[in-house]
């Protein structure tokens, strides 16, 4: 057992960040708030048939997940970005992505009431993702119009930088205009808790994304939740 992973640490942390008091809550989307995996796996597998590409398992998709579309599709096509054919199919994966977003693409069980009593209570709430701009206002507008005040996605050729780059945090703290002092981050990834690492302030790992326990504590996981209803104990 490392020390990170021991459960009086892990008490400590979470009553660190219990004790804190918080009015920003900075929520990554996929995995975190949204299960997209199954959206995600099908505009893959759909754009590498459509250019004679071999498929993917859905376990191998959710392992390219989590750095932005554009390196999902350089670890889903044979050698990547180096393969003649990958803008291509990157194209084909964007197109088909941004027509299916929304056939499977469900909050996990808990988010939508999680969502309100946080609004009810009066906190501030964001969206930063590395999907691409285009989707992550579709996808925000479509299921916490009432509930999420700002969502910003990746956007690179504006000058914001991706995740773990905190540029994503700091525009949506900008937009909300608040402090990052009494900001919280939750997500579900390694590259969340170098986010929230990069942006200054504590992250709440959840359980239900994309990662497991252990890979997280082995990317420096601290604080962790099993159901969104755990989030409104911890702030």
């Amino acid at each position: 057992m490392t020390v990170l992973s021991h459960p009086i640490y892990k008490m400590i942390e979470q009553e660190r960040i219990s004790n804190k008091k918080f009015e920003t809550i900075i929520f990554d989307l996929d995995g975190t708030l949204l299960d997209t995996l199954g959206d995600l796996a099908a505009s893959v597998n759909y754009a590498l048939k459509a250019h004679d590409m071999p498929t993917h398992s859905i376990d191998n998709v959710r392992r390219f997940v989590g750095n932005g579309v554009r390196l999902l599709m350089e670890r889903a096509v044979p050698d990547g970005a180096k393969n003649p054919k990958f803008e291509e199919a990157f194209a084909t994966f964007r197109q088909h992505y941004m027509e299916h977003s929304l056939d499977t693409t469900r909050p996990y069980d808990g988010i939508m009431d999680m969502l309100q009593t946080l609004r009810g209570r009066g906190y501030h709430t964001a969206v930063v993702s590395n999907k691409f701009y285009a989707a992550t206002q579709e996808l925000c507008r479509h299921f916490f119009a009432d509930t999420i005040e700002v969502a910003i996605g990746e956007h690179e050729a504006e000058g914001i930088r991706k995740k773990p780059a905190p540029d994503t945090v700091n525009e949506a703290l900008r937009q909300l205009g608040v402090s990052r002092e009494r900001a919280v981050y939750v997500g579900d990834s390694d590259v969340d808790i170098a986010t929230a690492k990069a942006s200054g302030m504590p992250c709440i790992s959840v359980l239900w994304g994309f990662r497991n326990r252990q890979f997280l504590i082995e990317h420096g996981g601290t604080t962790f939740i099993h159901h969104p209803s755990e989030l409104l104990n911890l702030i």
